[in-house]
């Protein structure tokens, strides 16, 4: 009986679980705001673990200073993020957990500054 509980528990998890996994890491909505003084005209996003960046997050939508924006269908993972701001200056943040969760990834002028400075180097 036991065995036969387990083996139905197991099947059951089996079902739900892909289902659960899919929904939650592509369903996500991340924010990002821009406290900085600076608007920010491109975003690309790249997995910790991958060489290339992905397409403009932004497309023809503008972060601008004191705005935010919502990133739709960003699986939660950690990721390296390349900005553009509207003076055309970029800059490489490295290692950003982004998920969807309550939070928002807030960008300062330290961190652009900050950044901006490692990425030239």
């Amino acid at each position: 009986m036991r065995k036969s509980m387990l083996l139905l528990g197991l099947a059951v998890a089996m079902a739900i679980g892909p289902v659960v996994v899919r929904a939650g890491a592509y369903d996500s909505v991340v924010k990002i705001v821009n406290e900085s003084l600076w608007d920010i005209h491109h975003l690309y996003l790249s997995s910790v673990e991958d060489e290339e960046w992905g397409p403009d997050q932004l497309g023809d939508a503008v972060i601008e200073s004191g705005d935010s924006f919502e990133l739709h269908g960003i699986p939660c993972d950690d990721y390296d993020v390349k900005i553009v701001d509207e003076d055309g200056d970029s800059c490489v943040v490295g290692g950003v957990t982004l998920c969807g969760d309550d939070d928002a990834w807030v960008i300062t002028d330290e961190d652009l500054l900050a950044c901006q400075v490692v990425t030239e180097e």
